[in-house]
Formats: structure tokens, sequence, C-alpha cells
């Protein structure tokens, strides 16, 4: 079945892992420097979150069609085009001088991202067998808290000093160098059937497992990007932090959880996941229980460094689900129709998950302030937990067992 070597499949791995990095350092670096945009352009909050809601909903509106076309063989040159988009999106916001022009820039940034995203996940799974792809999908996410650290860290060094044009310009460049490694990349043969696409998006909405396990990362998906959005804000204007040492620590606090999380949910998904048939989705669901207290104590604790712990073990929990619920993907659809299974998802998990939190979250902190506005996070976990249980006991009908890789 396979066409390449033991070692190719792990340089692609360690490309896609290094192209999914520059994904997120790029989506983040946005709320590094909301509140220099927001001095800069003399915005609303609700005018900043509006920033990253345009691109979660051009990225959600534009993934259905990529996966369409993903699963009818063009999965490699999506990739790659997708790359370059967004790259050359997010250095455009580096020379924009008007809100208008930097709300259209990161809009454009959602089409590249889409391309990639929707395509990537099928082609890593492709490379190696079934009983490895929660830990193999866990070294690929790790690009959410590496990249989303990077974002932060990069965005309030470059733009505490350099402004934040600049930032977005930094941290955009570096993209356009991965596009021709990315294009020429060598996959694994397999055989497609005949007009999948043509039925294909109605069949995934009679998968239930496929369905509670999409509203479970809805749900996570609401709870992080309100996070990620608006956290560095809150450490500046609660806590008195500078914006470059709210994103220095949010950051830091932000890689070392994620890396922790997401490597120890890879492991013990695959280690349950072979006692039992919801082994992915039982982790994913008492690691969000277990956040939800932490979460708590860090939007209402006074003090610095318990609000800092708390934020610590609150990311910690949530990401102990990254690899085993897009896991749960791969598993219950088949291999010709995974791009439009993650473009479905896509589409749904930021339709009702971060294209709406953060212009939500801005709203509601404009009328109550930020604090008790990011307690619709601590909701959004409890339904995520809640998905995950449900989820759990319609899986074991819906489980694909692929051929194993050659």
């Amino acid at each position: 079945m396979s066409n390449v070597s033991t070692g190719y499949r792990r340089y692609a791995l360690g490309l896609f892992l290094a192209v999914n990095m520059l994904n997120y350092i790029d989506r983040q670096v946005l709320y590094a420097v909301f509140p220099l945009i927001k001095e800069s352009l003399q915005l609303s909050d609700t005018s900043l979150g509006l920033l990253g809601s345009s691109f979660m909903v051009v990225y959600m509106c534009a993934a259905p069609i990529f996966g369409w076309i993903g699963d009818k063989g063009k999965r490699v040159g999506l990739a790659a085009s997708g790359l370059g988009i967004w790259s050359l999106a997010t250095v455009l916001a580096g020379v924009v001088s008007g809100y208008n022009q930097l709300l259209g820039a990161r809009s454009l940034v959602g089409i590249g991202e889409a391309s990639f995203g929707t395509v990537a996940p099928g082609i890593i799974s492709d490379y190696f067998p079934q009983e490895k792809r929660g830990r193999i999908l866990s070294w690929f996410y790790l690009a959410i808290p590496l990249g989303s650290a990077l974002g932060y860290l990069l965005g309030g060094f470059i733009g505490a000093r350099f402004g934040w044009q600049t930032a977005f310009l930094m941290v955009g460049i570096p993209g356009l160098l991965f596009v021709i490694p990315m294009a020429t990349l060598r996959t694994v043969e397999v055989k497609r059937e005949k007009d999948v696409a043509a039925g294909g998006y109605k069949a995934l909405l009679k998968n239930r497992s496929f369905i509670f396990n999409t509203l479970a990362m809805t749900a996570m998906t609401f709870a992080m990007g309100g996070m990620a959005q608006w956290m560095p804000t809150f450490l500046n204007r609660i806590h008195g932090l500078s914006v470059e040492r709210g994103n220095l620590l949010f950051g830091g606090i932000t890689v070392v959880a994620g890396i922790v999380g997401t490597m120890l949910g890879g492991w013990l998904g695959d280690y349950f996941q072979k006692k039992r048939a919801d082994g992915y989705l039982l982790v994913s669901g008492w690691g969000f229980l277990s956040g939800i207290p932490a979460m708590m104590v860090a939007l209402t604790s006074s003090d610095l460094t318990t609000v800092l712990i708390s934020i610590f073990m609150a990311e910690l929990c949530l990401f102990l689900n990254t690899g085993p619920l897009n896991t749960v993907i791969v598993n219950v659809t088949r291999y010709d129709m995974r791009a439009m299974a993650f473009a479905v998802n896509i589409f749904f998990i930021h339709a009702l998950g971060d294209a709406i939190s953060p212009t939500l979250i801005g709203f509601l902190s404009d009328h109550w302030g930020l604090g008790k506005a990011m307690m619709s996070t601590v909701v959004a976990i409890i339904l995520a937990a809640l998905f995950c249980f449900i989820c759990g006991r319609k899986i074991a009908a819906d489980l694909i067992i692929d051929a194993p890789v050659g």
C-alpha cells in the first residue's frame, strides 16, 4: 500500500508539523498585538473581536469547498497553495494602514488555512498504521501550543519594539520558504472510490459519532478561542501586566501546557483505545471536566501567581483532547472521505465556536467587564465534556478498520 520509506514518513510528519506551526503563529500573532491595534486604530472591543471572527467565518465557509476538492485527489496541491496564500495575507496585514484593510487581510488568511487544514490530517494518517494515529496526530497538533505560544511571544516582543505592522511582516515571510517542499511532497498511494463527493457530505451528517464528536470539539473551540484571543488582554487589563509581559507569560504557559497535554493525551488515548472503543473519548471527556475548576479560579482570583498556575492547569487539561478527538474523526470516516469530514468539522467548530466567541466575549466585555464575559468559556467546557460522553456511547458501531500501512 505504501510507496514511501519509514524515513520519508518521518520527514513528511516533520514538514507538516513545521508548516502547521507557521499556521498557528500567523493566526495568533493578531491577538498578541490586540492592545496595540486598539490604541493605534481607536477600536472598541467588539471591533477587535471582529478581526478574529472575520478570519474564522471565511475559514469555515471555504473549508467545505476545499474538502470536496481534496477528496478528488488534489490534497498536496491544496496544502501548498494554502500555505502560500495565508503567508502572503499575513505579510499584507503588515503593510495596511486602516481597519478595513486589516479586516480584509485577516479574512484572506482564512482561505489559505482552510485549504491546508482540510487535507493535512488525512495525508498524515495515510502514512501511518491505525493503532499509532493518536500519537502521530498529537505530534502534528503540537503546532497548536508551539505555534500559538510563538505567535504570542513574537507578536508581543516585535510589536512592543517595532509596532504591530512589523510583527505581521516578520511572522508572515518564513511561510513562503516552505511552499516548494510542501508542493513536491510524495504521498502514500491509496485507491479512491468514484463519485465519493457526490453523497459524501450527506453521509457524514448521518454519522452519529462524527456529529457528537464535532459538537464536543465545537464547544471546546469556543472556549479555547475565547482564551486565546482575550487572555493576554485579560492579564493586561485586569492584572495590570504590560502587553509584552502578558504575552510572554501566557505564551510560555500555553507552550508548556500544550506540549505536555497534547502528547499525554495522544499516549493516553492510544492506550485506552486498545482496551475499549470509547478510549479516546474518555480521555477527552475527563480532561474537560478536570479543567473546569482551574478555569474558574483563573478568572476569579485576585492573586496573579494563582491565576497563572490555574491557567496552566486549565490549558493542560483542555489540550488532552487534541490528538484523541481528531483521531476519532479519522477512525469513523472512510479514507476517501476524510478531507470532507475535516471540512465539515472545521465549518461547525468555527461557525459555532471561535467565529462567534471573540465577538461575543468582546460584546459582553463592553457591557459587563472582561472577567465576567470570559466565564462563558466555562459553560462551553462543560458542554464539551457532555458531548464526549454521549459520543462514547455511540462510537463502537461506527468505527472503521483500515488496512495496515505497508
